[in-house]
């Protein structure tokens, strides 16, 4: 993601000029059988959110080693975490696609997509981005900055809680269908090059079908910093007020307080391309990781020392409540 302080015109100018093929995969992983009509997965106990597994899935990530595309650790990334999905999941499906790098590289991509009820109309989409950073330009030491990042909180972070989340979905179904997809290519670009960052979001926003319009969406990105504070985005206030306003309010009701009562920044992030095809999401981000004078971001100090399992379990929770009290 990159911090974004232009006006809206900007904004609009970001339709995928990176050259992403218009050549397209989806490959089903599997596909369960519809649950009978006349059984009516209901649910009004809501699960409890396990912090402690879910950092384990982000030290699983982790262990794969720097995620950047087309290296040896995306290959292996994405078959776990097409695996972890479908062992949850109703459907899982590859959305596969290239897109023109630098100096005439050729970026293999996959959007990873599951699906949660997907008999059902009423929807809504969760998503995060699932890539690391090819480089570390913030990185104290000039040496060091041409080499791929770790990326434990950005984005091992936003796929652990959706990971954990799933497993939760499996054995206790919520009442509405639920999309979780996991971006590839956001983070490829470089510094201030805004149309390479985004790839994979904006290649599904692009191709979604036009009737899957899901009642909102829930971006997640850099949310296992151990000193969490996430404010509100102001895209997100923009695009999607009522989301931000439930989201907080179930934060503020359940005693969890990372989710500050104030304005943060403005963030150019995978919700942005969302909301642009019509589907209003908001994004939950820490930015400033750890804190607004020491800063992890896009440096080699992205790392699971500094991310918490009781940061994962905050997101997880409040997340949980908001899709377990929907109702179709």
């Amino acid at each position: 993601m990159w911090k974004r302080t232009l006006n809206m015109a900007g904004i609009f100018l970001l339709s995928c000029a990176a050259g992403c093929s218009q050549q397209q995969s989806d490959r089903h992983l599997n596909s369960s059988p519809t649950p009978s009509p006349a059984v009516e997965r209901q649910t009004s106990a809501i699960p409890v959110f396990d912090g402690d597994r879910a950092f384990s899935y982000l030290l699983k990530q982790t262990s794969f080693g720097p995620r950047n595309p087309n290296s040896r650790g995306h290959n292996a990334c994405r078959a776990y975490l097409a695996e972890a999905l479908r062992l949850a999941a109703d459907e899982v499906r590859y959305q596969e696609f290239t897109a023109d790098g630098y100096d005439g590289e050729i970026l293999h991509l996959t959007n990873i997509i599951a699906a949660f009820r997907p008999e059902l109309k009423t929807r809504i989409l969760l998503c995060a981005h699932w890539d690391t950073r090819p480089r570390a330009e913030r990185d104290e030491h000039p040496q060091l900055r041409e080499q791929p990042i770790l990326g434990a909180n950005d984005a091992a972070s936003g796929v652990a809680v959706l990971l954990e989340l799933a497993a939760l979905m499996k054995s206790n179904p919520p009442a509405v269908g639920v999309d979780i997809v996991l971006f590839d290519g956001e983070d490829y670009g470089k510094e201030q090059d805004h149309q390479l960052y985004l790839i994979g979001s904006r290649y599904f926003a692009r191709h979604k079908q036009p009737d899957y319009v899901p009642r909102f969406g829930i971006l997640l990105d850099m949310v296992g910093d151990t000193f969490l504070e996430l404010p509100r985005e102001m895209h997100s206030v923009r695009f999607a007020p009522d989301v931000v306003s439930m989201v907080w309010s179930a934060a503020r009701e359940l005693g969890v307080t990372q989710f500050v009562d104030a304005d943060g920044e403005e963030i150019l992030d995978d919700h942005v391309p969302l909301n642009e095809a019509g589907i209003k999401t908001i994004d939950i981000i820490d930015f400033n990781y750890p804190d607004q004078s020491h800063r992890y971001w896009h440096t080699h100090q992205d790392i699971p020392e500094n991310c918490s399992s009781e940061s994962l379990r905050a997101v997880g929770t409040v997340l949980t409540h908001v899709v377990y009290r929907q109702r179709l």
